[in-house]
């Protein structure tokens, strides 16, 4: 066991019962941070998905905000 290993056991050990929960998900966070996700399978995600359809009021927002603009100029 490596010093920095045993120096990290020996302050695990002096944590309270009640703080532990916060330490391991500190943990479990450092562990996705360095991509070792353990057990966690990727799924593929289809971003079609999250598209909203293209609506009449969205297609002439150019040109109304445009409008507006140059009206406000007057």
């Amino acid at each position: 066991m490596t010093a920095i290993r045993k120096e990290a056991l020996e302050l695990l050990e002096r944590i309270p019962e009640d703080k532990l929960s916060f330490v391991i998900q500190i943990m479990r966070g450092v562990n996705g941070l360095l991509g070792d996700t353990g057990t966690h399978e990727k799924r593929d995600i289809n971003l079609d998905e999250f598209v909203m359809p293209a609506t009449s009021r969205g297609q002439n927002a150019d040109s109304y905000v445009r409008e507006l603009r140059d009206n406000d100029r007057v």
